[in-house]
């Protein structure tokens, strides 16, 4: 499209007119104005561009107008823009097939939803119809929607002002960096979270807890790697006690981590593969190119409603343009190496780059990560681990995008999560950038 920087102002002002945005006090909005994007690059009207760095909300796996993803948007748009779900559609079981592939053969059926809350929703409702139990634990350090009962089993603040779901209690997850159970190493931090996730499932009552709800690597809260053997740990709870446990890959999933999920990119440090017996995605399944997410389904609890009725459903499930851009997700990212690339631009670029950052500047106090989902824990002293005041990542946003990169900020944190089609090229220019920022901020506040 010609751009023209009249629709700079034009879309300002229509954007503070007339839109609401989310988790936002509305008069102390001022926007971006993006006009386009290809790529890990995203521009506006003006013509002024900038490296994607956030992934939009950490979404945009496979990069701004993949031409494969919009080729098969249009193509399903010739054919068919919308069925009802209740129908059988060829894109949506192609879909369907594709997820289940890379998921592996131990789930049988994929139920879509319109993204990630409402995948939280519709699998805490199997979980306990399956165990006719009402409770579900997730830890405190978690997001998983702004719905119902996905905002309630989130832990972080978003929840106490919406806490109008019932049956859910919290647990602290594995942090080694800023550890609850005064850890001094992963395997400590690994054997007391999972100590402490036993005494709360028995002290909460092990027969009325229907699920245990976990990122598998939390994302929003910090990009918080589990240390080995943590996962085959909860797996082995939920096992003892007979809860379904549901791993949330919203934001991990399909390539952020450099595997198609993240409890297969951590296997290895697990001592094999620990599988959940329901898995919600969304986001870069089809990199939010059409609104989808789903709820990947064990044969054990998908079996359960083959003669009763599973009493849930959307209008927009399975729609055929989403099911379109996951089809042409899944195989351009197969054909094009881009999960592959993910791996490499974590373990070869990212791993090393941004150690030698935190290397040169104190204020980052941990560098932490996989694949293309790394986090910056800032600090304003390294031996107390004190975060940094707002006012300091407000000053490094700022700085980062006068130079030319769109960060993903989140408390004291600077998340590394660019797309998973990042070249190596535009990571050593992000690492530069990165360098730049705090320097100039270390020398602004006098570090």
């Amino acid at each position: 499209m010609a751009l023209d920087a009249a629709d700079q102002q034009l879309a300002l002002e229509l954007d503070r007119a007339h839109v609401f945005h989310s988790w936002s006090a509305q008069g102390a909005l001022k926007p971006m104005v993006i006009a386009g994007g290809l790529g890990s690059t995203v521009w506006d009207f003006e013509g002024n561009e900038w490296l994607d760095f956030s992934s939009m909300l950490v979404n945009t796996n496979i990069g701004h107008q993949h031409p494969a993803v919009v080729a098969a948007i249009k193509e399903q748009a010739e054919v068919l823009t919308t069925v009802a779900p209740a129908h059988a559609n060829l894109t949506r079981g192609k879909a369907a097939q594709r997820i289940l592939d890379r998921a592996g053969g131990s789930f049988s059926k994929v139920f879509f939803t319109n993204g990630g809350a409402d995948a939280n929703e519709n699998a805490i409702r199997m979980a306990r119809l399956h165990t006719g139990r009402d409770k579900v634990l997730s830890t405190y350090r978690s997001y998983h929607g702004n719905t119902g009962a996905a905002v309630v089993a989130t832990g972080d603040w978003r929840r106490v002002p919406n806490e109008y779901a019932r049956g859910h209690a919290h647990f602290f997850g594995p942090f080694s960096y800023r550890s609850e159970f005064w850890a001094e190493s992963p395997e400590q931090e690994c054997e007391r979270a999972l100590h402490h996730l036993e005494r709360v499932i028995v002290s909460e009552g092990a027969a009325s807890i229907a699920a245990i709800l976990i990122e598998t690597v939390p994302g929003t809260a910090g990009v918080l790697v589990p240390p080995p053997g943590y996962l085959a740990g909860v797996r082995a709870l939920a096992d003892k006690y007979g809860i379904v446990l549901i791993f949330d890959e919203v934001m991990a999933g399909f390539g952020r981590t450099g595997g198609w999920f993240a409890f297969q990119s951590l296997a290895e440090q697990e001592g094999g593969l620990v599988e959940p017996d329901l898995i919600t995605f969304a986001k870069g399944v089809n990199s939010g190119y059409v609104p989808a997410g789903g709820v990947i389904i064990s044969p054990a609890i998908a079996e359960d409603f083959d003669d009763a009725v599973f009493p849930g459903g959307l209008t927009y499930s399975g729609h055929p343009l989403a099911m379109a851009a996951i089809v042409g997700t899944l195989d351009a990212m197969a054909s094009e190496g881009i999960v592959e690339n993910a791996a490499h631009v974590g373990a070869d670029l990212l791993a090393p780059g941004l150690a030698e950052l935190a290397a040169k500047h104190p204020i980052i106090g941990e560098v932490r990560g996989l694949g293309v989902f790394w986090a910056l824990d800032l600090v304003s002293d390294p031996s107390t681990r004190e975060p940094v005041a707002a006012s300091v990542v407000g000053a490094l946003k700022s700085a980062l995008f006068s130079r030319g990169l769109l960060p993903f900020v989140a408390d004291n944190r600077i998340h590394v999560v660019p797309p998973c089609v990042v070249t190596d090229a535009e990571v050593e220019k992000a690492l530069a950038i990165y360098d730049e920022a705090f320097s100039s901020v270390a020398v602004g506040t006098g570090r």
